[in-house]
């Protein structure tokens, strides 16, 4: 009881801090907000609320079925209204993130607070909150999604239209999907995700007619060819096929065998919060088109490779000791890059994707062969 309430008066002291300083400070504020991402999904959504092309705002570059998720903060009265409902979305999205893939892989009290750490000091974190991105919405699609597939499988694959909202991000994840279903039989799975992939068609098409055709212009007219992108795939292609933008798909095209591989060897016993979190991590080391604010989506995978590399141990070797501070050095160095507000365009990012991809696969080879998430639970979020 007494440590329930010191959290409640915790939560409180950090509420009106956070409180203060937006007054405090709300000039600023407000100067700042018109460089984040999510003043362009207030302008969307004002736009889809008057029945205007929301493509038309610069940066929205997500397909039809995601303007649903932007329409919300059209009723805000301006953009900083926009941007702090945004945000206040965003950080409700993490803390129930944190406490769901809690309840998956945390067995021992006594690593919350590495657990906690490990997950709010993760770089792609502050990258998000600081670009206003919308990494945190698929975030809780995918926890979401792990968390409820067995107990509550339409709900699960309702869940899955939030990740959705960028499809290209996650390519093995959806390959796996589609194999899981057809396999397994997971037509209530895949029933919630079309039911909810419809109403968001609709209401998009609703707010705005002729959404697919403004994307279809969008898409041919945005000029991502000549763009650099910092990502694997990205570097690769400037450094050996600078002029040939479908070299960029090479790592993409080479991850799908493996992907197919992957989940015919594994199918039978197949595990989303363990097979699953494998072709996310794989999926965003390859992919063509992402940014460090993206990243964000492994953080289910992160977690779940420090809990292997720390559950259980009573103590840690000295060469395990090591290696977690050089990767603890790696991504402090992360966090004073997006800190210091180098621009996430810059090619000083392209390497965040292997890091974590190492860290993931570093994680699985260090756990004991019993080191598997929990059984599915659906115990209230407290």
């Amino acid at each position: 009881m007494r440590n329930r309430l010191l959290k409640l008066l915790l939560g409180a002291a950090l509420t009106a801090a956070v409180a203060y300083v937006l007054v405090a400070h709300i000039d600023k504020v407000r100067a700042n907000v018109v460089q984040r991402d999510s003043v362009q999904y207030w302008f969307a959504g004002e736009h889809l609320i008057h029945r205007v092309n929301p493509y038309e705002v610069e940066r929205i570059r997500t397909p039809p079925w995601s303007l649903f998720l932007f329409l919300p903060l059209g009723l805000a009265t301006d953009a900083f209204w926009g941007w702090l409902l945004w945000i206040a979305a965003s950080v409700a999205s993490m803390i129930v993130a944190m406490r769901l893939c809690w309840k998956m892989f945390g067995n021992d009290d006594k690593l919350r607070s590495v657990f906690l750490m490990v997950g709010y000091l993760f770089a792609p974190v502050l990258a998000c909150l600081e670009a206003g991105q919308i990494g945190f919405v698929l975030l809780i699609g995918i926890v979401l999604f792990m968390f409820y597939e067995t107990e509550r499988p339409f709900l699960a694959g309702a869940a899955l239209i939030l990740p959705f909202a960028k499809p290209h991000l996650l390519v093995f994840f959806w390959l796996a999907f589609f194999f899981w279903v057809a396999a397994r039989k997971k037509f209530a799975v895949v029933g919630g995700f079309i039911t909810a992939l419809a109403v968001a068609t609709i209401v998009a098409l609703i707010c705005d007619p002729s959404a697919f055709q403004h994307y279809r212009d969008l898409a041919s007219a945005s000029g991502v060819g000549g763009e650099f992108i910092p990502t694997v795939s990205g570097v690769l292609r400037l450094i050996f096929f600078r002029q040939h933008f479908e070299a960029q798909f090479i790592p993409l095209l080479l991850g799908l065998i493996w992907c197919v591989w992957f989940c015919i060897k594994n199918m039978s016993e197949w595990s989303w919060r363990d097979h699953g979190l494998t072709t996310m991590v794989v999926s965003v080391l390859t992919t063509p088109y992402g940014w460090l604010t993206d990243e964000v989506v492994l953080l289910p995978a992160i977690l779940f490779a420090a809990m292997c590399i720390l559950r259980g141990k009573q103590q840690i070797p000295v060469t395990t000791r090591l290696v977690l501070v050089f990767f603890a050095f790696l991504n402090w160095t992360m966090l004073l890059l997006v800190a210091s507000q180098i621009p996430l365009q810059s090619g000083i990012y392209f390497w965040s994707s292997l890091l974590w991809c190492a860290w993931y696969f570093y994680g699985r080879h260090r756990s004991s062969a019993g080191c598997k998430a929990q059984p599915a639970q659906v115990p209230a979020v407290s």
